[in-house]
């Protein structure tokens, strides 16, 4: 009996998976010098490879493509996952938030396990082989590369999107799926940094906890609660980071984020706590009053938007004064530019529309034996482990699917 060729284009975390479970005569193509090159860098070189709870905890977390990854992630929910990699020589350990990374702290280890993964499969893996052209002509794909052609009977897409370019992902999946006639949604950042208007160069590398981020426009409001940072341009962390996979697809530009310093403060107790300094430290000037307060770097925002003078003495302050000043604390805005540079976001939010793929096999409607995994595809979600589990789940559900009739 003859076996099917199964060729896969893409060596990064869907990518292997499909390789580690594709049946068959399976070759995988990947343009860089090493598989997994995205995956070194994620969480800060440590690999934040999933998150270790349930499947009605992680599904909240998929911003884009929750309903259509159900069967994927049940047939491969993140304990499965954890014990594939124990099977291929790497433990993991669950951290703050069920944060998985491998013992080690080494993303490498989960490079090294997966390509472990992928040999004892019997795949073929070729490495600096660029894809130029993929057709199908009959019932045969015919894939040109910089090191020649190769024909399959079953090809899967594993391209990634289309940030951190250098690792790759330079969006060729979608060019591939736009020539086989299937839909591509609008490409966007996610998980991104946030440029704003305004100049907060002197704020850069101030790291702000327990406060709460506020966006609005038109009647939608979305707040996110925890830490961030400022950076030369804008603002970052990963309150921010969750914010630009939430609003990326509005006209951003001159819109307001909004910053509450002080979340756990009802305005009238803000209030209380400001009459109650400005009484203690009565001869003191508002900007040193206020550095008890709020960081220093921020003060001069705070009064700008206040229109209060920070010089005044702390017993010259108005009750209107002290009312703008208790507001602007919990109403600090900034007007955005634009999500981040694309190539600087994490995860690319957009790709080969979901109603084109089967979500148990991740095989095209449209194009009998292609299938799409990981990034390229339509799914993105938050930070935590969401998105390399996504990936992954999908790679496996593609590559079972090619032994299939």
């Amino acid at each position: 009996m003859k076996l099917d060729r199964v060729g896969i284009i893409g060596g990064g975390a869907s990518g292997m998976l499909s390789a580690s479970f594709a049946t068959g005569d399976v070759t995988l193509l990947e343009k860089n010098e090493k598989l997994g090159k995205k995956i070194y860098i994620t969480g800060k070189g440590r690999c934040n490879v999933t998150n270790n709870c349930a499947l009605y905890e992680f599904l909240p977390n998929i911003v884009n493509g929750e309903k259509f990854m159900m069967s994927s992630l049940s047939a491969f929910p993140p304990p499965a996952l954890m014990e594939f990699l124990a099977e291929n020589g790497v433990r993991t350990k669950t951290e703050r938030g069920n944060r998985v990374f491998p013992v080690s702290d080494k993303s490498s280890d989960i490079i090294s396990a997966l390509s472990s993964a992928v040999n004892k499969n019997g795949c073929k893996v070729c490495l600096n082989t660029e894809v130029t052209s993929v057709k199908k002509i009959d019932n045969e794909f015919i894939v040109t590369t910089n090191n020649g052609d190769f024909i399959f009977d079953k090809l899967i897409i594993a391209t990634g999107g289309n940030s951190y370019k250098a690792t790759g992902s330079t969006g060729d999946g979608y060019t591939i799926a736009k020539n086989f006639g299937h839909t591509v949604t609008p490409i966007l950042p996610a998980l991104s940094a946030i440029d704003l208007m305004d100049d907060v160069k002197s704020l850069e590398g101030l790291s702000l906890k327990n406060v709460s981020v506020t966006f609005k426009v038109g009647n939608k409001t979305i707040s996110r609660f925890g830490e961030m940072l400022f950076t030369d341009k804008g603002v970052s962390g990963p309150i921010i980071l969750t914010l630009s996979s939430l609003i990326n697809k509005y006209n951003l530009k001159g819109e307001k984020l909004t910053i509450d310093f002080k979340p756990a403060l009802a305005p009238e107790t803000l209030d209380a706590r400001l009459s109650g300094d400005f009484v203690e430290f009565h001869n003191k000037d508002l900007t040193n009053v206020l550095a008890g307060l709020l960081p220093k770097a921020i003060i001069p925002y705070v009064l700008a938007q206040s229109r209060v003078n920070g010089h005044k003495k702390a017993n010259s302050i108005t009750k209107e004064e002290r009312f703008a000043l208790g507001f602007t604390i919990k109403n600090l805005s900034f007007k955005i530019r634009s999500i981040a540079d694309p190539n600087h976001a994490i995860i690319t939010s957009g790709g080969v529309s979901l109603k084109e793929i089967n979500p148990k096999t991740m095989e095209s409607k449209i194009i009998k034996g292609l299938y799409f995994v990981g990034e390229v595809l339509d799914v993105d979600a938050l930070t935590g482990g969401f998105n390399l589990q996504c990936a992954f789940a999908t790679g496996k559900a593609a590559g079972i699917a090619t032994g299939s009739i």
